[in-house]
C-alpha cells in the first residue's frame, strides 16, 4: 500500500454516472413550470456545486431565472422527482465497485466529499450498495463545500483520518480547487463532468481507468 494513508472520492461523474436521473429529476421539475428540457450533454457542465447552483443554471437558461428566495423551495421539488428514482440509470462507473472493495480489504480509510444534498447522497449510496466502504461521507450540509478545502478536510475528520496524508480524486476543477486549498494530493479521472471540459484540470496525476489509481497514490506519494 502507498504513504498516501486515506482517499476522499467525489461522487457524482468520479464514482458513479448518476447524470441520467439527475437530468430526469430536473426534466420534471422544468416541465412542471412549462419550460424547456435539457439533453443530458447539456446538463453535464452545471452538476458539481450543488442542487441549488445547479438549478439556479437551469432556469436561467429556460426563462425566468430563480430568485435567490426560491431556490430553496426549488432544491426541495427537485429532491422530491430524485428521490423516487435515484438509480434507475445511474451506475458505478467501470472498476469503481473493485477498487473500492480492494482498498477497504487493506484497511485504506475511505470517504465521499460531495456538494450533493444528503437525502440524495444516502439514497443513491444506498441503492447501489456502496455505503458500507466509507468511513465518512460529507454532503451539502457540511460547514463549507467544494472548491473550499475546509469541505475535505471535514471530510477526513469524520473518516478519523485527520492528521493523515489523504488524495482526494475527482472530475472537475471544483475537486481540484477543493484539493489544493486543503493540501491534499489531487488525482482527477479522464472520465466524469467537467466544468468546462476545453480545460486541463490542475491535477498531480489523471487516471483512465480505476485500475490505475493504486499507481496513481504511489506517485503522488513520493516527495
Amino acid at each position: 500500500m502507498s504513504a498516501i494513508e486515506a482517499v476522499v472520492f467525489d461522487l457524482d461523474g468520479t464514482l458513479i454516472d448518476s447524470v441520467p436521473d439527475v437530468a430526469a429529476a430536473v426534466n420534471r421539475l422544468l416541465a412542471e413550470d412549462g419550460r424547456r428540457t435539457f439533453a443530458i450533454k447539456e446538463l453535464k457542465p452545471m452538476i458539481g456545486r450543488g442542487a441549488g447552483d445547479m438549478l439556479e443554471k437551469a432556469f436561467r437558461l429556460t426563462g425566468a431565472p430563480l430568485e435567490e428566495s426560491g431556490i430553496p423551495a426549488a432544491v426541495a421539488r427537485y429532491l422530491e422527482h430524485y428521490l423516487r428514482h435515484p438509480a434507475e440509470g445511474t451506475v458505478v462507473f467501470p472498476g469503481g465497485r473493485e477498487i473500492l472493495a480492494r482498498f477497504a480489504a487493506d484497511g485504506l480509510p475511505l470517504g465521499i466529499c460531495t456538494n450533493k444534498p444528503r437525502a440524495a447522497t444516502a439514497s443513491v449510496l444506498k441503492a447501489l450498495g456502496l455505503e458500507a466502504f466509507f468511513r465518512g461521507v460529507s454532503c451539502d450540509d457540511a460547514p463549507a463545500r467544494k472548491p473550499d478545502g475546509r469541505h475535505v478536510r471535514h471530510t477526513l475528520e469524520l473518516m478519523g483520518a485527520a492528521d493523515r496524508k489523504a488524495a482526494l480524486v475527482g472530475d472537475s476543477e471544483i475537486d481540484m480547487a477543493a484539493a489544493r486549498d486543503a493540501g491534499v494530493a489531487a488525482i482527477a479521472v479522464s472520465w466524469g463532468y467537467p466544468n468546462d471540459a476545453s480545460k486541463p484540470l490542475d491535477a498531480d496525476v489523471t487516471i483512465d481507468r480505476f485500475s490505475d489509481l493504486p499507481a496513481a497514490l504511489e506517485t503522488v506519494a513520493r516527495p
